[in-house]
């Protein structure tokens, strides 16, 4: 699938080692696999992976027939659908295209920074075709770097989806006015309006100064593991969380102290998204 062409030059003679544009390109695929199985937690055998990994390497061949872009775009296209139903199996479509999109964008990561280390390394390039006056150490480079920025990407990736799945954006309506934050989802709020049951989400008092006077105040009750006491609220018209949707029947709690999470200022109830 990610087709890099080495091309060893000796005089006015030009040689291509099929064999070794074989084996890096199937290492590459093989990396690539792995990333994605790990980072959507695929449980793929290593034999599968390495069988889907082959099934990538043989594209490279696909370069040297006469054929136009278009039918060659459209193999590589179908290569990977088989690569990756070949080394995941094949569940549904949407299994079927996210594993395809992982792929794609690891792909796109690994291609990208080995295109920019041969233009580093390179005397001159032809697209993806790189030439070299003797045994360069082109590919020895790309060999020792490639897994080291996989593992960055694959530690990244992994760190934004263990970390980040509870992230949301909520747009805060008072009459005609809006608040923009940034809220986190945290299963341990359990904060309800002991009078109408109605969930309460904290806001930084910074974001909602502006917003609100005495008269708004509405005071709750609560009671947490550690603390108990009385909560300042105030009423939204409405919130919208995207991607969940619209929500009314509420309270803001307005946190004194500065809430400690990376970028936010909200934390949402449990029970905003089960609604």
């Amino acid at each position: 699938m990610l087709c890099l062409f080495f091309i060893i030059t000796l005089g006015d003679d030009m040689k291509v080692y099929l064999d070794l544009i074989f084996i890096l390109n199937f290492l590459f695929d093989f990396l690539l696999l792995l990333i994605v199985g790990v980072l959507l937690r695929r449980c793929a055998s290593l034999k599968r992976v390495f069988l889907g990994s082959l099934v990538g390497a043989v594209s490279i061949f696909f370069l040297f027939m006469d054929i136009s872009s278009l039918e060659l775009f459209i193999l590589k296209v179908l290569v990977s659908i088989l690569m990756v139903i070949t080394s995941f199996k094949y569940k549904n479509l949407k299994y079927t295209f996210r594993n395809l999109l992982y792929l794609y964008t690891a792909s796109i990561i690994l291609g990208g920074f080995l295109y920019l280390l041969n233009v580093e390394f390179s005397y001159k390039q032809d697209g993806l075709i790189f030439y070299h006056d003797g045994l360069s150490i082109n590919w020895i480079i790309l060999l020792i770097t490639s897994p080291i920025i996989l593992y960055i990407y694959l530690k990244q990736g992994l760190y934004l989806k263990n970390n980040y799945s509870n992230y949301y954006l909520v747009d805060i309506y008072f009459k005609d006015e809006k608040i923009n934050v940034s809220a986190f989802l945290d299963t341990g709020n359990r904060l309800i309006d002991p009078y109408q049951q109605r969930p309460i989400i904290l806001v930084s008092k910074k974001e909602l100064k502006n917003y609100y006077d005495d008269n708004d105040i509405i005071l709750v009750p609560y009671e947490s593991l550690n603390h108990h006491g009385i909560l300042k609220c105030i009423k939204p018209d409405k919130i919208i969380i995207l991607g969940v949707g619209v929500r009314n029947n509420l309270l803001i709690g307005i946190s004194e102290d500065k809430i400690n999470i990376d970028g936010i200022d909200c934390i949402l109830h449990t029970k905003l998204l089960e609604e």
